[in-house]
């Protein structure tokens, strides 16, 4: 039998990525094996058109901070969400300044984060938002206004002919991003390549299996003259998106018994009209339509990628039965085990309001499109803009101990209780707390060495294993470094 590899990584995204580097760093004697089953890498969520590019830091997205059921807010989550965009922007400042990533402007463009809300309702949250945020180091130099001529200043294309005496406000982040996420990733996956890791292409996993020496076999097929073949390894990570749930569950841990996933698609309306684009450089979030997902807070996003400007606006949703992108139609019923079958049940009667939100958005004209596009922007014209269909999103169901099952929003990391196998499932905010989602899975599956990776580990982010928001001044320190090593300009 042949000798096993120390990684196997399947998936060409942003995770197997970012684990990938981390792990090459820390123990560079080991062998990597990637396993991606297209024909490039990053070509489903973590390509650039199958994301909003947003680096998510909570400095804009309402749901990371909803009002209670008192009128309160709690700053609580969106302070997390920013601690783990820190972590990230020092991870990538390091291995700028390593020589490991290109230049900063080859992924990630300074980009003012914003909000924009209408309604007496929404403007007396957001400024308690505003209120609460304005408390936190971390989101020191957000901005409030209810005046037209400052949002205008901001943001021109959501202020030309807007209707008089509708109330409204705006909070604004200069030192926001936009993130090219394909790009970053086919950087880290480079940079592996160059130190030894194999990355293989048109290479479908279709089972793992606990082998009695404690290793996994891999079984996997070409994609192309769909040759069969196998491989051990003494650590598998699943980082296939919606795939994982398929694969986790091959490998029969009972760690995954009691997950399902509900796949949501999206579509976006872009314009690269460059009078239009000229106006707007800014990622403006909102409220999201009752019953609609987390994920599909409408938003008016500046774009960049491969240099070129362009915007888009959405999402739209869009139904597919498929995990992926390019996906079977089959995954969502071939998902189903006795152990999630009740979950999934209960998860479909409890939210009706989702159910009638994806018919409605599945309804939609292109017109119709448009004027949710004129919502934010009065002036936009249909000829302007056209549609792009975005990446399945895998949103997590699973079990809960009170309601039988729930929808969740975020990612979550399932991982065997040896620590031999683990997988991500979910979605945003993954891509931009990737760093934080697999220093956390380091530790969990190994917990035997995470001691003696830590020194490397603060070379490379100098706040691990702290935080910085109940630290003023290393809070504003880390901010100023990374802005510079980034290039970016606020």
């Amino acid at each position: 039998m042949s000798e096993p590899v120390d990684v196997v990584l399947i998936g060409g995204g942003i995770m197997s990525a970012t684990l990938g580097t981390l792990i090459s760093e820390l123990q560079p004697d080991w062998k990597i094996v990637v396993y991606e089953r297209l024909s490039d890498l990053a070509q489903e969520s973590s390509n650039a058109w199958n994301n909003a590019g947003t680096g998510h830091a909570a400095l804009c997205e309402l749901n990371y901070m909803p009002e209670g059921k008192d009128g309160s807010v709690d700053a609580a989550k969106a302070v997390q969400i920013n601690e783990q965009f820190q972590q990230s922007r020092q991870f990538w400042s390091s291995l700028i300044g390593e020589g490991v990533l290109d230049g900063p402007e080859t992924f990630i463009n300074s980009t003012p984060h914003m909000t924009f809300v209408r309604g007496e309702k929404d403007v007396a949250y957001l400024k308690k938002r505003y209120e609460a945020l304005t408390q936190e180091p971390l989101f020191a130099g957000i901005q409030y206004s209810e005046d037209s001529r400052v949002i205008n200043q901001w943001a021109p294309l959501l202020m030309q002919k807007r209707r008089a005496g509708e109330p409204f406000a705006a909070t604004r982040v200069p030192a926001g991003t936009d993130v090219d996420f394909g790009a970053l990733t086919r950087q880290l996956f480079a940079n592996l390549e160059a130190k030894g890791a194999e990355v293989v292409l048109n290479r479908e996993v279709r089972g793992l299996k606990k082998l009695k020496d404690g290793t996994w076999r891999v079984r996997w097929r070409n994609t192309i003259g769909r040759t069969p073949g196998e491989t051990r390894a003494r650590f598998v990570f699943v980082g296939a998106g919606g795939w994982a749930l398929k694969l986790l569950q091959s490998s029969r841990i009972p760690e995954i018994s009691g997950y399902g996933v509900f796949p949501i698609g999206g579509q976006f309306l872009k314009t690269s009209n460059p009078a239009v684009v000229a106006q707007h450089k800014a990622k403006v979030y909102s409220q999201a339509s009752v019953g609609a997902p987390p994920m599909s807070v409408p938003h008016l996003d500046t774009r960049v990628v491969d240099g070129e400007a362009s915007l888009l606006f959405g999402p739209f949703a869009t139904f597919s039965p498929k995990f992926l992108k390019q996906g079977k139609i089959t995954d969502i019923v071939a998902q189903v085990r006795p152990g999630n079958l009740w979950p999934m049940i209960k998860v479909a009667v409890d939210n009706p309001s989702l159910i009638t939100y994806l018919v409605g958005e599945l309804l939609k004209t292109h017109r119709k499109k448009v004027d949710s596009l004129r919502v934010f922007m009065p002036t936009a014209k249909d000829e302007d803009w056209t549609l792009i269909q975005a990446g399945q999103r895998a949103q997590v169901m699973k079990k809960d101990p009170e309601k039988g099952g729930v929808l969740q929003f975020g990612t979550e990391v399932v991982s065997a209780e040896d620590g031999s196998i683990a997988g991500l499932l979910g979605a945003s905010p993954g891509a931009s707390t990737a760093v934080s989602i697999m220093l956390g899975l380091l530790k969990d599956c190994f917990p035997d060495r995470i001691g003696e990776w830590e020194p490397r580990l603060r070379e490379l982010i100098p706040s691990y294993g702290d935080t910085l928001n109940p630290r003023p001044e290393a809070a504003a320190e880390v901010l100023a470094e990374t802005a510079e090593a980034l290039a970016l300009t606020a």
